[in-house]
């Protein structure tokens, strides 16, 4: 039970450290505050653990099994990232000569925060897949299937709350340099494009 405890926690923080679009918004939001970065990760793990709750009532395997349903829920989902970025793209062009303290003023409120984080994994089909393809490998044998799919989403969606809060911490510990006007900006930019491209990439997949 151990071993298969510490290899689930080891298989979650490959899983967290693969750069992803959840990645990109949080480390956004770090910017503007550690408050605004956390809300986003708590939006992004709840997120998590709700596909995690679906993939144990296998209702995933619908979404799998239906070219249609998957198409909607990638085209809704590439629709998510090209919004977050062309916003990210037009916070970098509002802030050119800004003084530092723009963002303070432009942050986002709790709610949009958690929003944000929650709407980017909830709109991503991949994530559903990978809940239903990654869960089921770590219930032991014998182990009653449901409560056990549900207790390891959770726990899946805990521990990316501290591997993440560590991205939050980092940031706010930088942020004397980070928010420069023209560091702040480059990095706006950066995160705009890539949410961008991430966008573009789902959207013509086939």
């Amino acid at each position: 039970m151990l071993s298969t405890l510490l290899a689930f926690l080891g298989a979650c923080t490959l899983i967290a450290a693969s750069p992803g679009p959840s990645t990109v918004l949080i480390i956004k939001r770090s910017l503007r505050s550690r408050r605004s970065g956390f809300l986003t990760v708590l939006g992004n793990e709840t997120g998590v653990f709700v596909w995690g709750v679906v993939a144990a009532f296998g209702l995933t395997a619908l979404l799998a099994a239906s070219e249609m349903a998957y198409d909607i829920m990638r085209i809704v989902g590439a629709a998510v990232l090209i919004a977050f970025g062309v916003q990210t793209l037009w916070q970098a062009r509002r802030s050119k000569g800004a003084v530092d303290g723009g963002w303070e003023d432009a942050e986002k409120s709790g709610w949009a925060s958690y929003r944000g984080g929650l709407l980017l994994n909830l709109a991503n089909p991949k994530a559903a897949i990978f809940a239903m393809s990654f869960l089921p490998q770590f219930v032991p044998e014998g182990a009653p299937h449901l409560p056990t799919m549900v207790g390891l989403a959770a726990l899946w969606a805990v521990y990316e709350v501290g591997y993440y809060g560590l991205y939050v911490w980092f940031v706010g510990r930088m942020k004397a340099v980070l928010s420069r006007t023209g560091v702040r900006r480059r990095l706006e930019q950066v995160s705009g494009g890539v949410l961008l491209l991430l966008g573009a990439r789902l959207a013509l997949e086939s």
